[in-house]
C-alpha cells in the first residue's frame, strides 16, 4: 500500500478471542501490525461493571476486551460496548484508521466510527452455523452496504457473496509453510500423545457442528487398529455427540507453537467434516498446513478442499467411513514409496505459491485501490460543491 494512503492505525472487531485457536485473524492482524497500530477488539465479557481490558501481545497487536454489566438487553450490551470502543479510538487519538470487520452482529458496536476504510472479510458464513442468531443475515446486508471492500476466506463463499458487493475479492487460507515444514524433522513426541499406538490419525481444529463425529465413530469401529488423535476444543457440541470408541483419544487444545510437533508423529492427516450448512462455504486452514507438514491426508469433499488440493491430487478425498478407511489404508501402503514422494514434491510446489505474507500484501494493493477510489469521489464530490456555488 502507498505510503501516502496508508492509515494511522487498523481496528478489527471480531467474534473470535485473541487467545483461541491461532487462524486467520491473528495470520492477519500480526503482519498488519508490522505497518499499522493494530487494535483488536473482541467480543464483551458479562460482569459487574463497564471497562475495558487491555494487553499488547508480542506482535504488537493490542488485544483489547470489553467488560459490559451483566443483565443487560443486547441493544444496551452493544451501546455500552460501542461506548467502550469509541472511548478508545478518541484515547488513542487515532484519525486515520481501517475498520476491519469479522462478525456482522457487531455492527452496532461500530455506528459511532467514522473510518478512512471499511473492511469485511467475510471468513465464514456464519448465518450457516449452529446458533446462529437470526438477524445475522440482516446486519449483513447493511454492512455490505457500508463496506468498502469485502474479503471472503475461501473461492465457495466468494462465489456466494460477490453479487452482494462491486469489490468482493477471494482471500482463501493461506500458510506459514516454514513453521509446519518443522514437522518433517526429528521432533520429540509429546508428553500426552507418546504412549498412544500406531498407527495414527490426527486431526486438529475446533470440535463442533463442522466436524463429523458419526464419520469418526464409524471409521473408529471399522479399523480398531488405528489410534485416532483429536487435538482442539469442544465448542457448542456435547461430548456425547462426539467419537466415544476406545481408540479415539482427545488431547484437547493445543498452542500454534505446539502443531509441528504433534503432526511430524502422525501416520496421516484426516479432515472429517461434516456435510452440512456449516461447512459448505469453509476453507479449511488445516489443509495447506497438513500438507506443509508432510502428513498424508484424507479429506471429505469440501468444495475449497477438493478445488484445488483434490483436483490436483494432493490429497484424497471420501465421504463415508468405507472408503475414508480405504483411502487411508492407500496412504499408510504408499508411505516412503515413489508415488508419496511424487505427491509430496507437487505438494511442496503448490504451497510455493502460498503465504499469508503474500496474502496480506495482496489485500494491501486492494486496500490502496479503494483508498484511491474514496479520494476520488471526494475530489468529484468536492467538484460538484463548487460547480453548484459558482451556478448560485
Amino acid at each position: 500500500m502507498s505510503s501516502a494512503l496508508l492509515p494511522d492505525a487498523l481496528v478489527c472487531v471480531s467474534h473470535l478471542r485473541w487467545n483461541f485457536v491461532f487462524q486467520r485473524p491473528q495470520h492477519l492482524m500480526t503482519r498488519a501490525a508490522k505497518q499499522l497500530r493494530v487494535f483488536y477488539f473482541e467480543e464483551p465479557i458479562f460482569g459487574d461493571a463497564d471497562f475495558l481490558e487491555r494487553f499488547t501481545d508480542p506482535s504488537g497487536v493490542e488485544v483489547c476486551t470489553p467488560h459490559v454489566e451483566r443483565g443487560l438487553s443486547a441493544a444496551e450490551s452493544q451501546a455500552r460496548t460501542a461506548a467502550l470502543l469509541e472511548a478508545l479510538v478518541r484515547q488513542e487519538g487515532l484519525k486515520r484508521y481501517v475498520l476491519w470487520v469479522y462478525t456482522p452482529m457487531e455492527l452496532p458496536v461500530t455506528a459511532g466510527l467514522d473510518p478512512a476504510l471499511t473492511i469485511y472479510d467475510c471468513m465464514d458464513e456464519l448465518a450457516g452455523f449452529r446458533h446462529a442468531p437470526p438477524e445475522l443475515r440482516q446486519r449483513e446486508g447493511r454492512l455490505f452496504q457500508q463496506a468498502d471492500l469485502v474479503f471472503t476466506g475461501g473461492h465457495r463463499l466468494w462465489e456466494a457473496k460477490r453479487l452482494q458487493h462491486p469489490y468482493a475479492y477471494p482471500f482463501p487460507s493461506s500458510v506459514e509453510v516454514e513453521h509446519f515444514a518443522q514437522a518433517r524433522t526429528e521432533q520429540s513426541d509429546p508428553d500426552d500423545q507418546q504412549d498412544i499406538p500406531y498407527p495414527r490419525l490426527g486431526f486438529y481444529g475446533v470440535l463442533d457442528e463442522r466436524f463429523g463425529g458419526a464419520l469418526v465413530s464409524e471409521l473408529a469401529r471399522q479399523h480398531p487398529d488405528w489410534a485416532i488423535v483429536l487435538l482442539g476444543p469442544v465448542v457448542k457440541v456435547s461430548r456425547e455427540e462426539l467419537p466415544q470408541e476406545p481408540n479415539v483419544y482427545y488431547l484437547g487444545q493445543k498452542s500454534y507453537a505446539e502443531l509441528p510437533r504433534y503432526l511430524s508423529h502422525w501416520d496421516a492427516a484426516i479432515m472429517p467434516f461434516a456435510r452440512n450448512e456449516a461447512t459448505e462455504f469453509i476453507s479449511p486452514t488445516k489443509t495447506p498446513e497438513f500438507l506443509a507438514a508432510g502428513v498424508p491426508v484424507v479429506s471429505t469433499a469440501i468444495h475449497d478442499v477438493v478445488r484445488p488440493y483434490g483436483d490436483l491430487d494432493l490429497l484424497r478425498v471420501a465421504d463415508d467411513a468405507e472408503a475414508f478407511g480405504v483411502a487411508v489404508e492407500a496412504l499408510l501402503a504408499e508411505v516412503g514409496s515413489p508415488a508419496a514422494h511424487e505427491r509430496q514434491a507437487r505438494a511442496d510446489a503448490f504451497l510455493s505459491q502460498l503465504s499469508w505474507n503474500q496474502t496480506w500484501a495482496e489485500m494491501q494493493d486492494r486496500m490502496a485501490e479503494a483508498l484511491g477510489r474514496r479520494q476520488e469521489a471526494g475530489r468529484a464530490a468536492s467538484g460538484e460543491m463548487l460547480e453548484g456555488a459558482a451556478d448560485d
